[in-house]
């Protein structure tokens, strides 16, 4: 890949396969551009997406210039497969890795199906994010192998390669009608045993009946059905299944305005999606993912509720330091190329509430729960008695200064919503006189200090007269019913200045007062809500309309990005991101449902709200 051809890549010409530890972006042309091993958060080993050709890749294309290039996923799966055809022939590459056993692989098995192609590999590894080449050492009889430090790859093929010191590994080949080649790539440590060949044929077979038999788990028969089995196999696709815990995306430094600074790491996994996607693997029927998530956030979370974060590392580590890669030129020139994530070091309030509706939530379908968990739940509640007059940095992580964010204020109103509501249901001996004293003068002063009266809207941040998506997110939780004049007038405020051909910006000044971008795109799970508020009010026809709008805009392969350029046409941010597609899942089991009201409010939160009409 050229300068000029990487000035000219868009986020969407990418295609995601796993193995449920670890994850590879492909190209429309071929190149695995993106890869990290063996975790999501590990150094990268092809770094081409966030530079050039020379940061590692590796490409399977054909040898001819001119060809046409289709690709889809093999049924419910995340097995792609691509099919080239040339003036000679026609041939499939199936891209797959295969579900994690004793190692990570990556198999890619090229297919004649017609005439005789000519195809060339080109297999550049590049350990430490693009920086490293490995030495390549070839074993007699054997296959070869890329050494760097700690890090080793093997490469097994039925081609004839040719592996010079330089970190290279190339081969030129061709298939005939029926003929078929195969690579497998296997990553290992250096100082390990090497682990035994995969045979691609037998993989291929094994990693379609996994993927068959987990979507076949699925509970959802609606009209989107296959939107939602691939957001659904996203999701999957982004577990990391040794310790249950979701990553947001498996890039880092994707732009959120091409050329932008706003680029930012997103191999870890967040708390802020924590409801979202427990209720997402309920209502579709995957009780044991759900259970697996709800799992690592408490054991993330445990210990002192003051030091709780809003993100952790994929088994819970706390520490994520952020750092710059200068020697990465960014996707499409957008620098700097960033990885590890500061927000680990901000306080968001909003993340007590999400941690402590898992808990209600996972109570109410029946998951099974524990005291201790209970009495966690309890102790977080007492320490947000104790500074929820103080500012935060807010669900979107702003970087300057804290603020008493509105959504943030809610969601300490619903940590002590919830915590009521499970004492009560339960007999449990709790301070419920003190703690709905408390609930109760948080809905109060958010009433009073979070509401423009003269707008009719909810604002961001409390004594503020600025919108923020974030708040069409109160009715769900419970805060007021929908049909409150108060939440109406914040949908209809939000939709007419935040809102542009269907997709909704996050708060006023990510655009200008010509309502032109500053700085970031419109983001997806925003436009999600926006269309969940709009059927929760009653205005369904509109609502899905913008789901449909939504949906147009996934790319071939139906993947979304974490946000939408409106004025460009493409998708930008990180890639695929999990809060899109679970926004994406739940909107339609919302829509299927056709609920006027949220499945995430307790019984006392629906009581109250519905009395607090301070």
């Amino acid at each position: 890949m050229s300068s000029a051809q990487a000035s000219h890549r868009q986020i969407a010409d990418y295609a995601l396969i796993g193995d449920c530890e670890t994850a590879a972006l492909v190209s429309r042309d071929g190149s695995i551009d993106w890869l990290c091993w063996p975790r999501f958060d590990s150094e990268a080993c092809f770094a081409a997406m966030l530079g050039e050709d020379t940061n590692g890749h590796w490409r399977l294309s054909c040898v001819d210039d001119e060809v046409r290039i289709t690709r889809r996923y093999l049924g419910e799966s995340l097995i792609l497969e691509t099919t080239i055809e040339s003036s000679g022939g026609i041939a499939r590459v199936i891209d797959f890795m295969p579900v994690r056993g004793e190692a990570s692989d990556v198999v890619r098995i090229v297919i004649g199906e017609h005439g005789r192609v000519r195809l060339k590999s080109e297999l550049r590894l590049r350990f430490d994010f693009g920086r490293l080449r490995p030495r390549w050492r070839g074993e007699a009889g054997g296959s070869p192998t890329a050494i760097s430090g700690p890090h080793a790859a093997r490469l097994a093929t039925d081609v004839a390669v040719h592996c010079p010191g330089d970190g290279d590994c190339c081969a030129e080949f061709s298939v005939s009608a029926g003929e078929r080649r195969q690579f497998v790539l296997t990553y290992f440590t250096s100082h390990g045993d090497r682990p035994d060949e995969v045979d691609a044929s037998r993989a291929l077979e094994d990693t379609g009946q996994f993927w068959a038999d987990w979507t076949g788990r699925c509970t959802y028969q609606g009209p989107w059905r296959d939107a939602v089995i691939r957001s659904l196999i996203v999701m999957k696709a982004l577990t990391y299944r040794p310790s249950g815990a979701i990553i947001a995306a498996p890039t880092s430094s994707l732009p959120e305005r091409m050329g932008g600074e706003r680029n930012w790491d997103y191999r870890f996994c967040w708390l802020r999606d924590a409801t979202f996607t427990l209720l997402a693997f309920l209502q579709a029927g995957y009780a044991d993912e759900a259970e697996a998530w709800r799992d690592w956030l408490l054991r993330a979370v445990a210990g002192d509720p003051a030091c709780i974060q809003p993100v952790y590392g994929l088994g819970g580590e706390a520490r994520l330091t952020e750092w710059e890669a200068g020697w990465l030129s960014g996707f499409r020139a957008s620098r700097p190329v960033r990885f590890g994530n500061a927000a680990f070091q901000q306080r968001q309030f909003d993340v007590y509430g999400e941690v402590i509706d898992v808990l209600h939530q996972a109570h109410v379908h029946g998951l099974p729960t524990s005291q201790e968990a209970w009495r966690m739940a309890a102790a977080l509640a007492d320490h947000l008695e104790s500074v929820w007059r103080e500012p935060d940095d807010g669900i979107w992580e702003t970087r300057d200064k804290p603020r008493r964010f509105t959504h943030s204020q809610a969601m300490i109103w619903a940590s002590l919503d919830r915590v009521i509501h499970h004492a009560e249901a339960t007999h449990t001996d709790a301070p419920l006189t003190r703690w709905k004293r408390f609930r109760a003068d948080i809905h109060a002063e958010i009433c009073q200090r979070g509401f423009d009266a003269a707008r009719n809207t909810f604002v961001r941040d409390l004594g503020s007269r600025e919108l923020d998506a974030s708040l069409l997110l109160l009715p769900q939780i419970g805060f007021l019913p929908a049909e409150d004049p108060r939440i109406r007038g914040t949908i209809e405020a939000i939709g007419a200045a935040l809102c542009r051909d269907g997709f909704v910006y996050r708060y006023d000044d990510a655009v200008t007062a010509d309502g032109l971008p500053k700085g970031e795109s419109a983001f997806l799970a925003c436009s999600l809500w926006y269309a969940d508020a709009l059927v929760m009010i009653g205005r369904r026809a509109e609502g899905e309309a913008i789901f449909e709008r939504v949906l147009a805009v996934r790319n071939d392969l139906g993947l979304l990005s974490e946000e939408f350029d409106v004025e460009a046409g493409e998708l930008v941010g990180n890639f695929p991101q999990a809060l899109s597609h679970l926004a994406l899942v739940n909107t339609a089991l919302n829509l299927a449902r056709g609920d006027s009201a949220s499945s995430r409010a307790s019984g006392a939160s629906k009581e109250l709200s519905g009395r607090a009409r301070t």
